[in-house]
């Protein structure tokens, strides 16, 4: 895995609500097969997937990409999730599991361009010096850059390209799960599909049933839309018609120029023709593809 060099320095400004937790022992790759809800097993070391933490009845608690370092060491990369609070969260399974929990607090996520090469989901980089992981899609390039905070391309933060990076994971179906919104939604209500994160068909693990019967059962009746709005709904606000009746409700929302794009969980099926306002008025987008690993 070859790492491209570093950018300029101060090129990568840092994106702070992002967490980074390492999963390493003789353990961690069993760990984590028992416990996300993704086929870990499945990758091999430098590549990477969208991944993610249920409750018992199926309920997203955090989505993350998962990048295999090596055979028995792991990346935890997490929107909008303290990768300390995260390790606190994981201690409570291990149990007799020979892993360690490492939260990278001297590491940084940054905004940057994209790897090298066809294959998005095979990252560039070394555990050691860092990683490179291209969260490209239609309509988008960039990398995200996972650096030792003493790298010079690191940088601060910078308010529009965080706003920027957002409106792009949300135009392409990855939703930002702020804290109210955790333990809310099935990964089918989150169109996770789309991303390739989760699994049918690997083993048993926490919420797995409500997955799969889900799935079997074609009960899966809501689904992520986009929308536009010309300013900003209350948080996690209801989508109502035109007369009123609630038909859905706002998972995450960000800026973009005078107004707001926002991600909500609606009826399958819902004619695109049909009036929405969750205070203000909302405008459908469409949902962009290219981002599933």
């Amino acid at each position: 895995m070859s790492f491209k060099p570093n950018p300029a320095p101060g090129a990568c400004p840092t994106l702070s609500d992002t967490g980074l937790l390492r999963v390493a022992g003789r353990d961690a790759a069993a760990f984590l097969q028992s416990q996300t809800m993704n086929d870990v097993n499945a990758l091999v070391p430098g590549r990477w997937h969208w991944n993610g933490l249920l409750t018992p009845k199926g309920r997203v608690i955090a989505l993350f990409a998962l990048l295999r370092e090596a055979d028995d060491q792991f990346l935890m990369v997490l929107p909008d999730y303290a990768a300390a609070d995260m390790a606190v969260h994981l201690k409570k399974f291990v149990f007799r599991s020979k892993l360690n929990l490492l939260p990278l607090e001297n590491w940084r996520a940054c905004a940057g361009p994209p790897p090298p090469g066809p294959d998005r989901a095979l990252a560039s980089g070394d555990a050691d010096t860092g990683w490179v992981l291209d969260l490209s899609g239609d309509g988008s390039d960039r990398g995200l850059w996972l650096l030792p905070a003493a790298d010079p391309a690191v940088a601060n933060e910078d308010p529009q390209a965080t706003q920027a990076w957002r409106l792009a994971d949300l135009a392409h179906g990855l939703p930002r799960l702020p804290a109210d919104q955790r333990e809310t939604w099935t990964p089918q209500m989150l169109s996770l599909d789309r991303l390739g994160a989760y699994s049918l068909k690997k083993g048993c693990y926490p919420g797995q049933e409500i997955v799969s019967r889900t799935h079997y059962l074609g009960q899966a009746k809501r689904v992520l839309a986009r929308f536009a709005a010309p300013a900003a709904p209350a948080a996690g606000a209801a989508v109502v018609d035109s007369a009123g009746k609630e038909l859905g409700r706002l998972v995450c929302q960000a800026a973009a120029g005078d107004g707001i794009e926002a991600l909500a969980v609606m009826p399958a099926g819902l004619d695109p023709e049909t009036p929405l306002s969750a205070g203000p008025v909302l405008a459908p987008l469409p949902l962009l593809q290219g981002l599933a690993r």
